[in-house]
């Protein structure tokens, strides 16, 4: 299928996307096999993978600095002996977030490019527009940018695998915190009309805080839900949104001079997307009353803080950063993008030298290390899920501060929010996964 033109903008940064991926591949000494031509997208020089992500629209704030993070990370394993020898290009495309432009790209990205797994695909709705094509090519489909606990579901959807926390877990870690600190505050609750938002509120009720709302807000403009919720006396508020709805409730909720204690879910928290977004829509300064706003969000995380100095992880990326794209914020989204891609290298070396799409299915199901990530990572022949726990955080400064340490749970409603009793492990002193 030919390529949308409205995703035709992005060629582009796709295809910057695959010049950084591609720069400098020099030999290592750990990568020893002889390069042969294998499965699609694998040739002797190169392993071809490929995504859609919302460059420019509405999900565009935060989210669009995922991949080129991403590519940045794979940028520094092909200048480190790539996977086998093998440089990954990486060819990620535009589809604004629109879920009518995701097929065509995936299909052109499996039919034309033939790309051998789509990685990081971003966004629930224009995933699950192509979850049952690359189901039914036998495409691995992993680590999409979202936390629908849709994505994990081995018997209807094999080739499919989670990534980041799944909101039902998020709002049952952040529903036990606030029983737990703020048992005796009425909260009010606002959330999406997206699968972020509906289950974000499922695992939210699964904890004692559900019998504490005083009111709950879907979708409206956020006016009129800053309007209920002070209405309602709510003096904590609960939102389940993206950074660009959390932004404009703190905005309108300012107006109204209601300042409740606001707890935040990790897609809408991020200090630097919520800052650049209130100094765009109010022409506050960055530094000044915009970031006065995020200050004192409560909010989980399930990546290392991106200021945290002492963490070997937090280094290895801020260096890659430093190095490849100096000119993004270095915040949640460039470490997520650069922890997905860490963890996708770490899956196509388990995977062997000649890998065929099944292998990497297979390298996946049998289990991956906690790596990047704060909690362990949920893959097994039973369970697509990635990472499965958090920490509650607070926004000081331009980054989140942990509050608590970190908690694991599943996502029915009887499974426990546990404290995790290990620790992460430090980032290989080389950068790239061992094997």
């Amino acid at each position: 299928m030919s390529r949308p033109s409205r995703a035709r903008l992005a060629v582009a940064a796709g295809l910057t996307a695959m010049a950084l991926a591609a720069a400098g591949c020099s030999s290592a000494p750990h990568h020893t096999s002889s390069p042969v031509a294998g499965a699609p997208g694998v040739l002797s020089g190169s392993i071809t993978i490929g995504s859609y992500q919302p460059l420019t629209g509405a999900a565009a704030p935060g989210a669009s600095e995922i991949a080129p993070a991403s590519a940045a990370y794979f940028a520094y394993v092909n200048a480190h002996g790539g996977i086998y020898h093998r440089k990954i290009i990486y060819k990620y495309l535009n589809d604004q977030g629109r879920p009518a432009l995701a097929p065509s790209i995936v299909h052109q990205l499996v039919q034309q490019d033939n790309v051998l797994a789509i990685f990081n695909a971003a966004g629930t709705a224009p995933h699950l527009t192509v979850t049952p094509f690359l189901n039914a090519a036998r495409v691995p489909d992993v680590f999409g940018v979202s936390g629908c606990p849709c994505f994990d579901a081995p018997p209807t959807a094999p080739e499919t695998f989670g990534w980041q926390l799944d909101y039902v877990r998020e709002g049952k870690i952040l529903g036990a915190y606030l029983a737990q600190h703020f048992k005796n505050e009425r909260i009010g609750l606002t959330y999406s009309s997206g699968e972020a938002g509906l289950d974000g509120v499922r695992g939210l009720r699964y904890e004692p805080t559900s019998r504490q709302l005083t009111t709950t807000q879907p979708a409206t403009p956020a006016a009129s839900q800053a309007a209920a919720l002070k209405a309602s006396g709510a003096q904590v508020v609960v939102a389940f949104s993206g950074p660009a709805a959390t932004a404009a409730l703190l905005t309108a909720m300012t107006r109204l001079n209601y300042h409740p204690r606001l707890v935040a879910a990790n897609e809408g928290a991020d200090p630097a997307t919520l800052t650049a977004l209130l100094a765009k829509t109010t022409g506050a300064t960055p530094a000044g009353p915009a970031s006065a706003l995020t200050q004192g969000i409560i909010t989980d995380g399930w990546l290392p803080p991106a200021d945290s100095a002492s963490i070997s992880w937090i280094t290895l990326f801020r260096t890659i950063h430093h190095r490849y794209i100096p000119k993004l914020p270095f915040d949640t989204n460039v470490i997520d993008g650069m922890a997905a891609a860490y963890t996708f290298t770490e899956a196509m070396l388990r995977a062997g030298p000649n890998p065929s799409r099944q292998d990497l299915v297979n390298a996946i199901t049998a289990g991956l290390p906690q790596g990047p990530a704060v909690a362990p990572l949920g893959y097994s022949p039973t369970s697509h899920a990635g990472v499965t726990g958090a920490y509650i955080g607070v926004t000081r400064g331009t980054t989140i501060t942990p509050l608590t340490g970190v908690v694991t749970t599943d996502d029915t409603p009887t499974g426990p929010v546990t404290p995790y009793t290990g620790s992460q492990p430090p980032a290989p002193a080389s950068g790239i996964p061992p094997h």
